[in-house]
């Protein structure tokens, strides 16, 4: 009687067993890839003019999609535009001076030196026909000493006028000088740079969404003053979605980047797929300097997950659970 208990019994666990391991069996898969936790991490930029000045219009309130290029907001632009009507009027006048060198004397003015060569071409020739008969009168005794000085004074006096205006007609012929002309043509470069600059300016006043998003934060209101390093908006990059997970330094050979993993947030029933993109070469928590063989599990290295098309269910901060689908693994 006592055998033939202890046989059921023997039986029993064996039947016990076999079930346990099938079930065993049948769980396996769903617990045998690589769990890791972590938060979804949606980046932030922070928005604001590159000019300072008064705001004058907010075209979004929080919430609010936009697209890349739309117009977020804009500065008054009366200083802008009064900068900039000083800019094209200084590089105006800069073109005027530099065509001014560049063309040279007139044909009017070149004739005009022309007539005072003439003119002083006349004055020497009167004034050597006087000296030459103060000269014969001299040599007579009919003339001072003096009036013969005074006529050679009068010959050299238009002989140096007839220099004076042959160089002048040679100046108005050859034009202006090559260091007059390089010196217009760099004040006109600078007029350009100045134009340009004001153009910038103004076109600055009006602030752009740099990428598609959403509104996370309007900071500031119509009529306050903004600085260049003034936040406006703050905007929400919804694509692609990150997720920020650790891995501890055993699990770290059992993750790559390129692999597959699933994500699903806490309290939904919707999985997400995507691949690990990054892990850190170091790790977040340093232990201390004599290291233990326990001390040296608790290092952990930063994962970062990259989720496409998880924009409209997923939150920033929101905690998830990271399967990573280990025969992917590139």
């Amino acid at each position: 009687m006592n055998k033939k208990r202890v046989a059921a019994v023997l039986a029993g666990i064996v039947l016990l067993a076999a079930i346990l391991g099938l079930l065993w069996k049948r769980q396996a898969p769903a617990t045998a890839g690589l769990i890791l936790h972590g938060n979804v991490d949606i980046r932030e930029v922070d928005l604001a003019f590159r000019q300072p000045g008064r705001i004058a219009a907010l075209k979004f309130d929080e919430g609010a999609a936009v697209k890349q290029g739309e117009l977020l907001a804009e500065l008054d632009t009366r200083p802008f535009e009064d900068a900039l009507a000083l800019a094209r009027a200084n590089r105006a006048q800069a073109q005027a001076d530099l065509d001014k060198v560049r063309h040279g004397s007139r044909a009017q003015e070149i004739a005009q030196a022309g007539a005072s060569v003439q003119q002083a071409t006349a004055a020497l020739q009167e004034a050597e026909r006087n000296l030459a008969r103060q000269t014969a009168l001299s040599e007579t005794g009919a003339a001072s000493e003096r009036t013969l000085e005074a006529a050679r004074s009068v010959r050299d006096q238009a002989r140096a006028a007839l220099s004076s205006a042959e160089q002048a007609l040679a100046l108005r012929r050859e034009g202006s000088r090559k260091e007059d002309i390089a010196a217009a043509e760099a004040r006109f470069a600078a007029a350009e740079a100045q134009l340009a600059q004001a153009q910038t300016a103004l076109a600055d006043t009006r602030l752009l969404a740099p990428s598609d998003g959403l509104i996370a934060a309007r900071v500031r209101e119509v009529g306050s003053m903004a600085t260049s390093a003034t936040t406006v908006y703050t905007l929400s990059l919804q694509e692609p979605i990150y997720v920020r997970a650790y891995v501890s330094q055993p699990q770290l050979t059992r993750v790559r980047p390129g692999s597959t993993v699933r994500v699903k947030a806490d309290g939904t029933d919707e999985v997400f797929r995507g691949t690990i993109g990054f892990i850190s070469p170091k790790a977040e928590f340093t232990p201390k300097s004599v290291e233990t063989t326990e001390l040296r599990t608790d290092l952990v290295y930063r994962v970062r997950i990259v989720l496409p098309g998880a924009a409209k269910a997923l939150r920033q901060g929101m905690p998830v659970s990271v399967s990573v689908d280990e025969s992917t693994q590139p």
